[in-house]
């Protein structure tokens, strides 16, 4: 099991990065511009319309500290596996990989100076139901 979860880490790592990795120049910070079915948001939840509450990330911050939770269960067959902050350039700002035993999905973030100010995206990748991105200025 727990080479699966590191596969699955190190997995939506790369792939979160790499998804929004274009987005500063193809839609300059807009998640508009991405294909729908690709990544879900609170605009477009595409085939998951009625899983928007339980799958969008939920950002707070105070300060250069970031909250990320999603009201969402944890069980071994359903369940957040992970939470990044990726800034507009692609770069992976922080991550939390969880395991279904874990009481909640929350994480908590530290944004480095150089990044205050600016859009980021939080994710929330679901087992089942795919990645969400929340976009949010620290």
């Amino acid at each position: 099991m727990n080479d699966r979860r590191q596969f699955l880490k190190n997995s939506l790592l790369a792939s979160a990065g790499l998804a929004l990795a274009p987005l500063s120049s193809a839609t300059a910070g807009s998640m508009d511009g991405l294909p729908q079915g690709l990544i879900y948001t609170e605009a477009n939840p595409g085939m998951w319309g009625k899983k928007v509450g339980g799958h969008l990330p939920r950002v707070s911050v105070d300060g250069d500290k970031v909250g990320i939770f999603t009201k969402h269960g944890m069980s071994e067959k359903h369940f957040i596996v992970r939470h990044t902050i990726v800034a507009h350039n692609g770069k992976v700002l922080g991550s939390k990989t969880f395991s279904p035993e874990d009481e909640e999905a929350r994480s908590s973030h530290t944004i480095p100076a150089e990044y205050r100010g600016q859009k980021l995206y939080a994710t929330s990748f679901c087992n089942k139901h795919d990645m969400w991105v929340a976009e949010f200025t620290a």
